[in-house]
């Protein structure tokens, strides 16, 4: 639509937690390109994560900025980005570079998590490295750019409310001008032919 800001998303949360399937299906469903933010790491970060060693925060602020600045060339055309953004100092460092991002957090329990990742193959998050991330996890806030959806659904579902951050966010931004937030929650399930995606949405 002519004057419509094009999406710039993030879609974070632990390892297991679908970042990747939901990212480029919601991307599907707004016609804009996917990209795997793991695929920015450079090579000493794979390895150290491949072998089990954490990654240091001097390991990841070349990384977000390199995301960061990968969401901001996308300003003309859209781009839904998958990374685990775990700490608020990591989604601000992103939003240094890419003012314009929201932010799509994945919840689940640990129990689902760890079950997902022992189904998984050929991923180098090591199921160990879960409870760090645990650790080092801060959930988005009610002052921060985004939408926390429950991954205890299917992916083109979680991907269906999702996509109302997008549809809905001028408005959103709106409402948090007088609230002072400018975060929501999914608090029900989204039939993906459901073309009413507010309906879903309640804020924080």
């Amino acid at each position: 639509m002519t004057g419509e800001r094009m999406p710039q998303l993030v879609v974070m949360g632990v390892s297991g937690s679908g970042k990747s399937t939901v990212g480029a299906l919601l991307a599907e469903m707004l016609n804009v390109r996917f990209l795997d933010g793991d695929s920015l790491h450079p090579a000493s970060n794979v390895a150290k994560m491949a072998a089990g060693t954490a990654l240091t925060d001097d390991d990841r602020w070349p990384w977000l900025a390199v995301v960061g600045q990968s969401l901001a060339g996308a300003s003309e055309t859209g781009l839904v980005v998958a990374c685990s953004a775990l700490k608020r100092s990591y989604r601000l460092a992103i939003l240094a570079e890419a003012p314009d991002v929201r932010f799509v957090f994945l919840k689940g329990s640990r129990e689902l998590l760890i079950k997902r990742l022992g189904e998984r193959i050929g991923h180098f998050m090591p199921a160990t490295l879960l409870d760090s991330q645990f650790a080092t996890l801060e959930p988005l806030q009610d002052d921060e750019p985004g939408i926390t959806v429950p991954i205890d659904r299917s992916p083109a579902q979680i991907a269906q409310a999702a996509s109302s951050l997008h549809a809905c966010s001028h408005q959103r931004e709106l409402r948090a001008r007088v609230s002072g937030r400018a975060h929501a929650v999914v608090t029900a399930g989204i039939s993906p032919e459901s073309a009413d995606t507010t309906s879903a949405v309640t804020r924080a």
